[in-house]
């Protein structure tokens, strides 16, 4: 296994962890080059992520298990084809993907299928070396919603239920012994690079340095 380094991005809907993620992508390739790549999920070349995309859209409407076995297959997909491969084919590797199975212990469960079961279907992916939560307001993520137009996703009116579900999965992975660290998303896109980049470099191996960001392109 190559010496690689597995960063993840979550928050809720309108949180910026997108923007986020692209544009700390770019700043590590500066560096890095094709040695970093940006994914998301759900995935959609990968089995199922079409249709996960349909659900999410509110175009069909399915059972909760129905959605989180879709989503454990398309992130076994993931996995399998572009996530691992990437990590252990060299030295130095980074991938930072855009929500992973922490957004399937908070959108997937439902009283008939506990956080446990989720997590048991999941149970294959990679754990990620770091996990970051871009933990904004209800009012910022709102706000970011609407500046970016086109209608509402599935979840996207349940932010405060959201929020309570995230704050208890972070516990359960937590006590698995999962590296997550919660950010201060509120304030610009600038300073909540610069916070990130603090704690990836306090998380991340030595190779992994990150210089500030002093403007943005």
């Amino acid at each position: 296994m190559g010496n690689s380094f597995f960063l993840v991005f979550e928050g809720l809907d309108g949180s910026g962890k997108t923007e986020v993620a692209r544009r700390l992508a770019d700043i590590l390739r500066s560096s890095f080059g094709d040695r970093v790549k940006h994914t998301y999920e759900p995935h959609n070349p990968s089995a199922a992520g079409d249709f996960i995309r349909q659900v999410l859209a509110k175009q069909i409407a399915v059972s909760s298990r129905t959605l989180a076995l879709a989503y454990a297959l398309n992130r076994a997909d993931h996995n399998e084809r572009v996530i691992v491969p990437f990590l252990d084919g060299g030295d130095e590797r980074v991938i930072i993907c855009d929500r992973y199975y922490l957004s399937s212990l908070v959108y997937n469960t439902s009283p008939e299928l506990p956080i446990e079961k989720v997590m048991e279907l999941n149970a294959s992916a990679r754990r990620p070396d770091l996990t970051l939560f871009l933990d904004a307001s209800e009012e910022t993520c709102y706000q970011r919603m609407g500046a970016r137009g086109g209608d509402r996703e599935l979840f996207d009116d349940k932010l405060e239920e959201m929020r309570k579900r995230y704050a208890h999965a972070i516990a359960f992975l937590k006590d698995r012994g999962e590296n997550i660290v919660t950010i201060n998303a509120d304030p610009g896109l600038l300073d909540v690079l610069n916070s990130i980049i603090d704690v990836l470099n306090a998380h991340s191996p030595d190779w992994l340095n990150v210089q500030p960001v002093s403007s943005l392109a």
